[in-house]
């Protein structure tokens, strides 16, 4: 009894007394009257006496894990075997102790499951894929043997995911990564959902604690704000139901911070838009109330569309039953119900483990779990199927595809384990890796062979990606990803690009007002207005002006209050363009579109805004129905929000800005001939209705290395029809030779291009 005493009186780091014999033997009691106390018992002391003076990471006596472990099990309400299966573990690997003696002193059916935990204990899932699948295989089939090495299994995890803080740094995140991974997942499939939900807190707390910790804050004000919100929904669901003699107890549940934060990934919506955080459990006595409580929640209350779901004629695979519904309750507030009975609400908690494996059925308990348990079921025949494989791999491809369904499990070249949800692409996979992988992704390999990034992932592959400097990626990749990771990511890059490129025109945009107004511009000057722009930043007002939605003579203004807006009429060396030109070119316009004129617009070199093309650093489009080429005198008109619009100086739409001289810009050229390239244009043909006119004008512009974009044909009258080509050039001289070319055919009455 010496060593019981000194048991009994041992603390751990953190003062808390191991739970003693007797108290362990009566949490067993409290559900399991006939449990062998002897057995218990011994193995407490053997457990005890085998790890001796080992201790873990944290400092606290090694015996104290197993008996955690023990501890969660009798929670689930789990036999003696399992228990004293829990409790020695870890004898095996880390002690003297052997199956043999484990045998001789517990049994045979004890022996198996120990041995079952030895083999699987240094499971890595984050391996290579070789070593991955075969620690998987040793897995899936010692669980296909025997039920029960998985429930211990999934507490020793879950045992040490609660003492996570105490393992090296290093392995840490690997460990949280694995369980949601892995571990959680499996959970789920085998139904148990308290267990999972707590795998799934505690691994998201390590991989990112600043979410954890700011959907915990949010948590905690939303729970205070709705607490008597809560209350009241209780209250009347309860007296509604009882009314109609139904007896029902009714209970509010709130949402666990990883499964909002998922919610949040999925939907790509902020924490303030989710409607469900809080839900309501409806325990009633039988299945005939679920189904009438449901008509008087319907009847009462009204019904969300589309969020009606009867697992209970038609179950989850993991043995899951359940009403789900959603109703606009009291207060108008949306609340979420569950419906189901005490037994349905076990399994929904417990899942496999609420199979009661402690009753004496004469049963083993793979045997009743087989015949009581469509989960565990599942498994065992999904497992035989997939053990047949022809190699580790696909054993692991086939197995997670079948274990985990909703995910795809994919690999970097170096082995890293990388899980997706279905459909995801390798853009998904690159964000996966690192949120610059994915922003400066330009290709990839998918199981060595140069693949579209738009390409479905399946599990197995590996994936390499390539990346290229200063990528941006396109904002179209937005729609095709699946991960919320990836969305986000994509979505705070796309705004950062377009706030930089409106902040370069804006810039732009002050420093030739600064230069028309023939006042000094510096930073320090600029900061100087901030505060009567009411701005914080420079960037900011770069930006608003570059947006349109500030003025750039505000900014003159700002910095130089003596200033009103004269420009004077002289020209120097730095600023040789007229402060008046633009109004002098738009009357100039005028003029020529009346007739009264056909003299043609000289433009200087002046303090100009390069354009480049649409894909340089400004928010640039080219007008439609022709757009505008280099060679082209060109104007730029500023649209609030949307950036410059290039205009060629002849085009007609011009006159519609006649009235919105703020909006004229002074726009040049500035193209790299060494980087040729091409420009949206347009040109109407007028064709003879014959064979082969078509390829004719297409051969032509091929000829002449033009682009077709797009082709109108409209019949003009019997002999003739119109076509109106949408086509990529260089220039305005590359245009040229392919119109003088196209005029040269013999089936070609006209051809001219289109200003829009």
């Amino acid at each position: 009894m010496e060593v019981l005493d000194q048991a009994s009186k041992t603390k751990t780091k953190a003062n808390r007394p191991f739970m003693r014999q007797y108290e362990l033997v009566e949490r067993v009691r409290r559900y399991n009257p006939k449990t062998d106390e002897d057995l218990l018992n011994r193995a407490y002391v053997y457990a005890m006496k085998a790890h001796g003076a080992q201790v873990r990471a944290s400092g606290d006596p090694y015996f104290s894990h197993p008996l955690e472990v023990a501890a969660i099990l009798t929670d689930l309400k789990l036999d003696d075997s399992t228990i004293v299966a829990a409790l020695l573990h870890d004898t095996i690997e880390d002690t003297r102790a052997t199956r043999a003696e484990i045998g001789r002193k517990f049994g045979a059916e004890i022996a198996e499951l120990v041995d079952g935990l030895t083999k699987i204990k240094k499971l890595d899932l984050v391996s290579k894929r070789a070593e991955q699948a075969e620690h998987l295989r040793k897995l899936l089939l010692a669980i296909a043997s025997d039920v029960r090495v998985l429930l211990v299994k999934l507490a020793d995890r879950l045992h040490n995911m609660r003492t996570l803080k105490f393992v090296a740094e290093e392995k840490r995140n690997r460990v949280a990564e694995e369980t949601l991974d892995i571990y959680a997942p499996l959970a789920a499939r085998m139904g148990m959902h308290e267990l999972r939900e707590e795998l799934e807190d505690l691994a998201f707390r390590q991989l990112s604690p600043d979410a954890h910790k700011s959907i915990e804050a949010r948590l905690a004000m939303v729970r205070e704000k709705n607490r008597h919100l809560i209350e009241e929904i209780e209250g009347e669901l309860t007296g509604a139901l009882a009314a109609k003699h139904i007896r029902a107890k009714v209970r509010g549940r709130e949402k666990k911070p990883y499964s909002i934060w998922k919610k949040m990934e999925r939907k790509a919506v902020g924490f303030e838009q989710l409607s469900d955080i809080f839900g309501f459990r409806v325990i009633v006595n039988s299945v005939e109330d679920c189904y009438r409580a449901v008509g008087i929640v319907h009847t009462r209350w009204n019904v969300v569309p589309g969020r009606f779901k009867d697992y209970i004629s038609t179950p989850k695979q993991n043995d899951y039953r359940s009403i789900h519904t959603t109703v606009v309750g009291p207060g108008r507030q949306r609340a979420e119900l569950q419906i189901r009975t005490r037994s349905m609400e076990d399994v929904a908690e417990y899942g496999i483990a609420a199979h009661a494996l402690y009753k004496d059925t004469g049963d083993t308990a793979t045997e009743m779990l087989s015949r009581d348990s469509g989960a565990y079921a599942w498994l065992r025949h999904t497992i035989e199927l997939l053990s047949e494989g022809s190699n580790p791999e696909e054993f692991l491809e086939h197995t997670k595809l079948e274990l985990f369904h909703d995910q795809v499990f994919c690999f970097t070249p170096k082995g890293r384990l990388i899980a997706l949800p279905r459909k995801a692409t390798p853009i998904d996979f690159a964000y996966a890796v690192h949120t610059d992988v994915g922003n400066n992704a330009i290709g990839c390999k998918i199981n060595g062979k140069i693949a579209p990034l738009v390409s479905e992932l399946v599990t197995g592959d590996e994936v390499e990606i390539t990346i290229g400097k200063s990528q941006t990626p396109p904002a179209a990749w937005e729609s095709i990803v699946v991960t919320g990771k990836a969305r986000a990511a994509i979505r705070r890059a796309t705004r950062t690009a377009v706030r930089a490129q409106y902040t370069g025109l804006g810039r732009r945009m002050i420093e030739r007002a600064f230069v028309r107004a023939e006042k000094p511009i510096s930073d320090d000057r600029l900061r100087v207005g901030l505060a009567r722009l009411a701005r914080n930043s420079l960037e900011d007002v770069y930006s608003a002006v570059g947006r349109g939605e500030m003025k750039a003579e505000d900014v003159v203004r700002a910095v130089h209050s003596d200033w009103r807006g004269e420009t004077k009429k002289k020209t120097d060396a730095a600023s040789p363009r007229p402060a008046g030109w633009f109004a002098a070119a738009r009357e100039v316009l005028k003029l020529r579109r009346s007739g009264v004129t056909s003299e043609p617009v000289k433009i200087s070199s002046g303090v100009a805004i390069p354009i480049r093309g649409i894909n340089a650093d400004l928010p640039v489009r080219f007008a439609p129905n022709g757009g505008a080429l280099p060679g082209d005198r060109i104007i730029g008109i500023v649209t609030p929000g949307e950036g410059i619009t290039i205009y060629p100086i002849h085009s007609p739409s011009l006159k519609n800005f006649d009235d919105e001289p703020s909006r004229w810009l002074d726009v040049r050229w500035d193209v790299d001939e060494s980087k040729p390239q091409r420009f949206p244009s347009q040109i109407r043909v007028l064709a003879s209705n014959a064979p082969g006119t078509l390829a004719q004008i297409a051969q032509a512009i091929s000829e002449h290395a033009g682009n077709i974009d797009n082709i109108k044909m409209e019949r003009r009258s019997p002999d003739f029809t119109q076509l109106t080509i949408d086509i990529g050039v260089y220039d305005v001289k590359h245009l040229n030779a392919i119109i003088t070319q196209l005029r040269t055919k013999a089936v070609v009455s006209n051809a001219e291009r289109v200003n829009g």
